[in-house]
Parts: C-alpha cells; sequence; structure tokens
C-alpha cells in the first residue's frame, strides 16, 4: 500500500510513499530509544546549541519548506513562511529558556513544601495533523527534545512530504 500526497488546488499527485511495515516501525522505535539514552545525558548548552542550529536551518531552508507546504496541502505562501519562522523561534525559545524551566525548585503545597524535578521521560510519541504541518511538529518536539527526550513524529498522511 502507498501514501499518495496529492496537490488539493491542481489534484495532481505530488508523490507516493510506501507504507511504513511494522518491523521497521519497531526497529525505529529501538533506535529512538537507544538514542533516548544517550540523549538524556547530553548537557543544556548542548542541546542548546544544536536546537539553535535547527532554527538557523529552519531559516535558510524557509523557502523550499514554505514551498512544500504550500504545494502539499494548499497553504497560503506567506502563511507557510510565517510558520516556518515560527517554528526557529520556538527552537530558539527552548534554547535559551528550557533549562531555566526544567531547573529543580521547590514550591509551597498543602503539606508544606514540595521538592519538584524534572527528568527526561523517554521516547514521545507525537501523532499530529495536517492544518499547521512543521509547527504542530515543532511546538512538541523543542521542548520535549531540550528536557531530554526523543520524539517520533505520526504526521497526518496528506502532508508526508512535509513530515519527511
Amino acid at each position: 500500500m502507498t501514501i499518495q500526497s496529492v496537490n488539493p488546488a491542481t489534484e495532481q499527485l505530488i508523490e507516493e510513499y510506501p507504507e511504513t511495515p511494522p518491523e521497521t516501525v519497531n526497529l525505529r522505535l529501538q533506535m529512538a530509544h537507544e538514542a533516548q539514552l544517550i540523549w538524556r545525558d547530553v548537557s543544556f548548552e548542548e542541546r542548546a546549541k544544536r536546537m539553535r542550529s535547527l532554527a538557523q536551518i529552519l531559516r535558510d531552508e524557509t523557502e523550499s519548506l514554505a514551498r512544500l507546504s504550500t504545494t502539499e496541502m494548499g497553504k497560503p505562501i506567506t502563511q507557510a513562511r510565517s510558520e516556518i519562522e515560527k517554528c526557529a523561534w520556538v527552537c530558539d525559545y527552548y534554547a535559551e529558556h528550557a533549562e531555566e524551566f526544567l531547573r529543580p525548585r521547590t514550591e509551597r503545597t498543602k503539606g508544606g513544601r514540595s521538592y519538584v524535578r524534572s527528568d527526561p521521560l523517554g521516547v514521545v510519541l507525537a501523532i499530529m495533523p495536517w492544518n499547521f504541518p512543521y509547527w504542530q511538529a515543532f511546538r512538541a518536539a523543542a521542548p520535549a527534545v531540550m528536557a531530554g527526550n526523543v520524539v517520533v513524529l505520526k504526521h497526518a498522511s496528506n502532508v508526508s512530504g512535509v513530515s519527511q
């Protein structure tokens, strides 16, 4: 079985993608788990450096990424460009603030005081809708990755090119 990406404006086939076999999905999940075991120990400084690098890649590739979502889902090009910039912004934002947000702290509670600590959870599965194909993924992934997790994306089938 294949998944077809069709331009909604012209109804022309953009590309066909093969369905991922279950054994490949299982292998990718295992690889994600193994990667997370390493990533959780990477310093905030290094995570932030990589997140800022990703933000720059998004800015450098804005035009091609925006054209892809415009072709694949009919999003107006100006909105598509803005969506890419917003994704770059969220990468920069969490690169700058994640360490502060996740710092252990004490909070006043009914019981007196409680200690709050944020630890990486592992592999996060993100199942995303089609309407903001980049933003939906980045708004979930940027904070999760900065917290030491890895993200596996299952995107909507009509934006298969964007999810590549």
